[in-house]
């Protein structure tokens, strides 16, 4: 069984059982086809609808998909996941990250964070232009900024300190 909870709203039960899918208990029946890896085409009584996968991450168990031209972000949670959370050892791959360290040697074009800030994994941090390049740093995990090494302008070495979480 799969608990599914849509745009972090909505929660449904989701199990294949005996070749047939159950939706909080009841039977349903789907038609549907693959037009490619990212897109299906169903029909559910009488419906027919355009489903599109925009991204799926296994790791995080996220998934974004477009039905019929909306959008959905549907989170997955299995058994296990529920055995984890109730013995509270669903975050163990949360790993605590202090710093962040340059990934290459370059210039710092920009900051998009002052210290204090409550940052997401995947934030942009700033701007580091390496190779005529300009990469944008992203954040590593949930974190908040301590302390910035850094300013605009500042050239930096691989693995030089630039940023402190708290």
């Amino acid at each position: 069984m799969h608990q599914v909870k849509v745009n972090g709203k909505f929660d449904y039960n989701l199990e294949l059982s005996k070749g047939s899918w159950l939706l909080n208990g009841k039977h349903f029946l789907l038609d549907q086809y693959q037009i490619n890896e990212n897109m299906f085409h169903i029909i559910h009584e009488s419906n027919s609808y355009h489903v599109e996968v925009l991204s799926f991450s296994r790791l995080e168990k996220i998934a974004t998909i477009k039905v019929n031209g909306n959008l959905y972000t549907l989170s997955i949670k299995d058994q296990l996941d529920e055995l984890l959370q109730a013995l509270g050892l669903d975050n163990l791959q949360t790993s605590k990250i202090a710093e962040l360290k340059a990934p290459m040697p370059g210039l710092v074009l920009s900051l998009m964070v002052k210290e204090g800030d409550s940052i997401q994994k995947g934030d942009n941090l700033f701007v580091l232009e390496a190779m005529k390049m300009e990469n944008i740093i992203k954040a590593p995990a949930d974190v908040v900024v301590k302390s910035i090494k850094i300013k605009p302008g500042d050239k930096v070495e691989k693995n030089q300190v630039l940023i402190l979480f708290a």
